[in-house]
Order: structure tokens, then C-alpha cells, then sequence
């Protein structure tokens, strides 16, 4: 039994999934965070029975990729669909509801964010509501469990709507307006503080500097917390440990052995040993800064700001030849480039989708890459960190600006959900900060062990000075690094995080490492953000946005150098 999970963007669907499956789906309060699908098994009664989450979207009548794959989905075999409703906005998602009935298929409408209806003193008779639709309502609070229960009861006894035919789309809006009418009633109430903030947020006079203030102390929250956990935390253990695991090896092995596994030297960040430095990366450095840095991104996808951040960027966004609704890619691509470079399904056109995946893996660190420049930038001061960014955030809007004037290609407008605000729970947070950090550290272990035994190999072998030596000119001459940092550059083909991590036991300046830190963000993705570009983008198309950032790199790595040092 196929079941099939179905609503508007940002109406808790993926939380629904993950209560009825127990797969831990990343979800957030902005619309775009599943753009593909995703498949689980739950029990119904006595059987297993497969569980879809569908993509996000308004309608059945394809206007976007996001909607033909949900018209797909629709259509291969699905015996039951449950539609989410979010409760607070009845009329405009009844749209959807209408156009899955008219398919014939068995459905249940989870009427969901029914505290929220509460709330903001919207009053809906699911009995009214039943009779109207002739399937079964159920109100749901997704992020507590509310209603889930019952909601499983439902799907167990769906059944096959009445017939529903509309001629023209104003049939179908007049029959809402008149279920609207006979299930729903809006008690009147005074604003609260989070309808004021609403207010506030989107006007640009006051929205600009609230996103400023929302950033600064964003970024000042996550550097330090991170400081905080590294001097008090994995500092402490890390010495301790480093002491302990070389005495062990050197008691055991000795030469090329020794060396891979603890390297030569005391320092935690210069031995190259994969057990020292291996672990001291990503343990001791990256995640001191990866837990609160997830921590607040995942308060401000809660929240609902995101999306007013796009509104308020949508002018600039229209600049560089894409619109607000770009940003969510781009705050994707913050914590991996990867579901980012995919999400860009989103766009309308080729040249957004082109112009988002470049400038947005170009320019915009993961969250890995993020706390491990960070943790090799905090201790000389913010400046630097801020060095980084303003660099990576000048070279997103000049590119584009660029770029949108000399590719062929209309940029036609969306329409972009603005939720409203909402209090974070604060289990639903810390479960998906947890399930970030653990997959960060499944992946990012093994890759960093792999970039030791190569650097390892790389010095013993006499390598690494050959190396350096063929792209002196590059690396010494033109970015003003020390010519060993090649080897860090191509690493950072693996992993970002572990190309920067490379950096530091070369002894480079504050300055150094800004520059380093920016050309490698910029000149070449990761391997697996590389592959993702083949699929989205084409081989053609990703061949031509890697060959503008390797350009691109070296232009902004020589300026630094020249204005820097």
C-alpha cells in the first residue's frame, strides 16, 4: 500500500513524516526544503505500508518542476493521499484539496497548526468540514504529536471521495469560498507582540537594520559559544588525549607507522597524525563551532525569518538576475551545498537555476567550512572572520551583476509564502541539530582521516615541495601563500572544511588565511556539491560555472593580496 503525503510549502509535512515513519527529516519553516521526495514504512494496522512525502506545491497544474514531480508522484499508483492543511490559511490551501479530490484517490485531510489556529482565533468545525469534503478531517499539531494517532485511524479507514468536477478555476475558488464560509469563523483579536515583529521584519525601514542586528548577533552568538567550547571543552580533553594515544602508539610502533597515526610533532594541528589531527579537526575545531551555529540557524528557520529576509533582499536579488525566493537555496547552502545546489529546482528558468547553483556554491561557505574558519580566524579577532565574508558577499553580488547582463535568458517572478512567526520547539530543534552534527561527523571524519594519510604522503614522498614548487607562481606570487598551501587547495577538493584545516599547521598569517580561506570557498566545489552540479546543471553547464570560479578565485585572491598584505 502506497500512501501519499501532499500539501502547500510550509505546512508541516515532513514532520508529519517523520512522526508516522520515524525517519528523521530535516524541517524548517520556510518553504523549498523538499524539493524531491522521500519515501518511508509505517505500520497501518496489521500490514507495513510505504509513505511518500511529496514536494511542496500549490497546484496540480504544472507551472514548476517542484509541481510535475508532485503530479508524478500522484499518479503512480498511490492509494491513499493525506492532504496537510495548514489550519491558518483554510481557503487558499482548500485550492490544493479541491484538485486531489477531483483525482479519485482515497484521501484524509490533516488539518495541521491547529495551536496556531487557535491562537490567532480562527474557530473550524471539522464535523462542517467532513460533510463538505466527504473524507476525514483531523487537526494535528505535527510538532507535539497532537491528532497523529488519530490521523493513522483515518488513513486505515480513507475512502473515495465523492466526484468533484470544476469547468474553470473560478468554480472551483467560488466552491471554497462557500466550504470557507460554512466551516470556518475568525473571532476578532488584539495583535500580539509576534504579529508587531511581523510588521517590523518586512518594512524596509525597519527590516534592514532588524536583519543587520539579526545577523551581527547571530554570528557573535555562534563565535562565542564556539571559543566557549573549545578553551573549556575539547581543548582540555584533546591535550589530554594527545599525551595518552602517543604514548600508546610509540609504545607499539615506530617510523612510517608512527607517523601516519600520531605524526611528528607535539602540536595537535601540525602532526598530521590521524589520530591527533584527524580528530582534533573535526572534534576539537570544527564541531565547538557546529553546534551553535546550527543551533541558531535552526531558531531562525523556526522562527519563520528567512522568509522575510528574501523579501527584504528581493531588490538586490532582481540585480544579479534572480529574486528573493533565491535567498533559500543560498541558507541552505549554509549548512551543506549540497541539498542547496539541488533546491534550486525551485527557480523558474535555466539561467536562475544556473546563476543560484554558481554564485551560491561559489560564494557561500557550508557550515563545516563555516566553523572551521571560525576556529582558524576567532583567536586573531572578528575583523578577519568579517574579512571573509565581506570578500565572499562582494564577489556574490559583482558576479552576478555580471553574469546576469551577459547570459541570455528571462528571470520571471515567483510567488514566495511568508510564514507567520512562530515559536520554536525546542525538542524538534534539538533533534535536528543533533541529526546535522552526527551526519557532519560521518562524513567529515573519514575524509579528513583520508586528507591526513595524503599530506602525510604528500611530505614523505617529497610531493608536497614539488608541488609547491610547480604552482609557485600561483600560490606564492599571485595569492601570497606559502607554496605548501597547494596541497591544501587540492585537498579541498574532498572536503572544504579539511582543505582549510590544512592550513593551519602552515603557519600563515591572519592575512594569509583570509585569502586562503576565500579561494578556496571560491575556486573549485567539493567533490559531492561537484557531482550534484553534473545532474542539475549538466555537464556543459557545470563545466562552465567551474571555469568562472577558478577565474574568479584567482582575480579576488590577487586583490586581497594586494590590498591586505
Amino acid at each position: 500500500m502506497k500512501i501519499i503525503l501532499m500539501g502547500n510549502p510550509n505546512v508541516g509535512k515532513s514532520v508529519i513524516f517523520s512522526r508516522l515513519t520515524g525517519i528523521e527529516v530535516i524541517c524548517a519553516n520556510y518553504p523549498g526544503t523538499t524539493v524531491g521526495y522521500t519515501e518511508g514504512r509505517m505500520k497501518l494496522g496489521e500490514m507495513m505500508a510505504t509513505l511518500v512525502d511529496a514536494p511542496g506545491v500549490y497546484s496540480l497544474d504544472p507551472t514548476s518542476k517542484v509541481e510535475e514531480v508532485t503530479r508524478e508522484i500522484i499518479a503512480k499508483d498511490a492509494d491513499v493521499v493525506v492532504n496537510v492543511i495548514d489550519a491558518t490559511n483554510l481557503e487558499r490551501n482548500l485550492n490544493l484539496t479541491l484538485q486531489i479530490l477531483g483525482r479519485g484517490v482515497p484521501t484524509v485531510v490533516a488539518l495541521n497548526l491547529w495551536d496556531v489556529a487557535v491562537h490567532k482565533g480562527i474557530q473550524i468545525d471539522i464535523r462542517a468540514l467532513e460533510r463538505e469534503l466527504g473524507v476525514p478531517v483531523v487537526a494535528t499539531v505535527a510538532v507535539s504529536g497532537q491528532g497523529i494517532h488519530e490521523l493513522v485511524q483515518a488513513i486505515a479507514k480513507a475512502r473515495i471521495p465523492p466526484p468533484v468536477r470544476f469547468e474553470s478555476s473560478d468554480q472551483r475558488w467560488a466552491r471554497i469560498g462557500e466550504i470557507a464560509s460554512k466551516t470556518q469563523k475568525v473571532l476578532h483579536r488584539h495583535p500580539s507582540l509576534l504579529d508587531k515583529l511581523e510588521d517590523f521584519s518586512i518594512q524596509p525601514l525597519t527590516g534592514i537594520p532588524m536583519a543587520f542586528l539579526v545577523l551581527y548577533l547571530s554570528f557573535s552568538l555562534v563565535i562565542e559559544l564556539g571559543e566557549l567550547l573549545q578553551q573549556k571543552v575539547t581543548d582540555p580533553i584533546f591535550a589530554a588525549y594527545s599525551l595518552f594515544i602517543t604514548s600508546v602508539v610509540e609504545s607499539h610502533t615506530s617510523g612510517l607507522w608512527r607517523d601516519i597515526l600520531v605524526g611528528t610533532s607535539p602540536e595537535l594541528l601540525k602532526s598530521f597524525g590521524i589520530l591527533t589531527t584527524g580528530l582534533y579537526i573535526p572534534l576539537g575545531v570544527v564541531l565547538p563551532f557546529l553546534i551553535p551555529f546550527y543551533l541558531v540557524l535552526g531558531i531562525l528557520e523556526d522562527i519563520g525569518y528567512l522568509p522575510r529576509l528574501s523579501v527584504l533582499l528581493d531588490a538586490l536579488m532582481h540585480r544579479i538576475g534572480l529574486h528573493g525566493a533565491a535567498i533559500l537555496p543560498c541558507v541552505l547552502g549554509m549548512g551543506c551545498s549540497v541539498p542547496a545546489v539541488m533546491s534550486v529546482r525551485i527557480l523558474e528558468s535555466p539561467k536562475q537555476r544556473y546563476l543560484a547553483a554558481t554564485l551560491m556554491t561559489m560564494a557561500i561557505p557550508c557550515a563545516s567550512q563555516s566553523a572551521m574558519v571560525f576556529g582558524m580566524l576567532a583567536p586573531y579577532g572578528l575583523k578577519y572572520i568579517v574579512m571573509v565574508y565581506l570578500a565572499l558577499f562582494t564577489t556574490f553580488v559583482v558576479t552576478g551583476y555580471m553574469l546576469h547582463r551577459i547570459i541570455g535568458g528571462e528571470s520571471p517572478e515567483i510567488f514566495l509564502e511568508i510564514p507567520p512567526y512562530r515559536m520554536p520547539n525546542l525538542s524538534s530543534l534539538f533533534k535536528k541539530t543533533f541529526i546535522r552534527i552526527r551526519e557532519f561527523l560521518k562524513e567529515a571524519v573519514p575524509y579528513i582521516a583520508l586528507g591526513m594519510i595524503i599530506m602525510n604522503f604528500f611530505y614523505l614522498s617529497g610531493l608536497m615541495q614539488y608541488i609547491g614548487q610547480i604552482l609557485r607562481p600561483v600560490v606564492s606570487g599571485m595569492l601570497g601563500l606559502p607554496s605548501d598551501a597547494a596541497t591544501a587547495l587540492i585537498i579541498g577538493f574532498l572536503r572544504k572544511d579539511v582543505g582549510i584545516g590544512m592550513f593551519a599547521p602552515l603557519d600563515m598569517t591572519p592575512e594569509q588565511l583570509v585569502i586562503a580561506s576565500v579561494v578556496l570557498a571560491m575556486y573549485f566545489p567539493c567533490v559531492a556539491t561537484f557531482m550534484v552540479m553534473l545532474k542539475e546543471l549538466g555537464i556543459w553547464g557545470t563545466i562552465k560555472s567551474v571555469g568562472l570560479r577558478m577565474v574568479a578565485a584567482l582575480i579576488v585572491g590577487t586583490a586581497l593580496h594586494l590590498l591586505l598584505m
